[in-house]
């Protein structure tokens, strides 16, 4: 498929205004009942079971819900690292101890981020993941992520890259949002499986 004039921007602007539009549209009960589907679809991950390390997020807004998967991935013994955002809107990580570790963070004029309060582990210490959780807000069929446009997780992805690091990139989504074609440029990193409320899906030609 061929990218608009202009190039591909022009495309994803147009493209996240049109998903944040569906998920502004979400009652509090879809939210809940996604939620809790999303986590019990990513726990059954071979991944995750595996991981001693899991880099996550902590959901906002109508985001795909994490909260559930984050308590039940400690409740597992697992190592969860929550972002931070940078004034550079880089990310540095620290532990996740539970839903009272949590602080909510204002950044400018940009939605509220619930972010780790304790200490801060420098934005290298997700090249220790085992698995990734990234946000986004659409996956295409060669596992192409569409983000916010902020460039956070490009960061993420290139650092891991330049660490060698190479642990199981999964983005979370809500079902409507696994398409046909995102608009891609040579930087993008792959993911290697998406999880929706409904299903877990991998891509074929992304590494093992």
């Amino acid at each position: 498929m061929s990218h608009l004039e202009g190039g591909p921007e022009p495309d994803k602007r147009m493209l996240r205004r049109g998903f944040l539009g569906a998920r502004n549209r979400l009652t509090t009960d879809d939210l809940r009942s996604a939620a809790a589907a999303l986590a019990e679809r990513a726990l059954e991950l071979p991944e995750l079971a595996r991981a001693r390390t899991v880099a996550a997020y902590v959901s906002v807004g109508a985001e795909p819900g994490t909260p559930v998967l984050l308590d039940a991935l400690r409740a597992r013994g697992v190592r969860v690292l929550l972002p931070a955002l940078l004034p550079d809107n880089d990310l540095d990580w620290g532990a996740y101890a539970g839903e009272g570790s949590l602080a909510r963070v204002q950044h400018g004029g940009k939605t509220a981020l619930l972010e780790p309060a304790g200490e801060r582990l420098g934005p290298d210490a997700v090249a220790d993941a085992d698995v990734v959780l990234l946000p986004g807000l659409a996956v295409d069929e060669r596992g192409v992520r569409l983000g916010r446009g902020g460039g956070s997780y490009d960061r993420v992805l290139a650092r891991l890259a330049a660490h060698g690091a190479r642990p199981f990139l999964v983005v979370l989504l809500y079902d409507a949002e696994v398409v046909e074609h995102v608009p891609d440029e040579a930087h993008d990193r792959p993911v290697q499986a998406v999880v929706t409320p409904s299903a877990v899906r991998r891509f074929a030609g992304t590494r093992p």
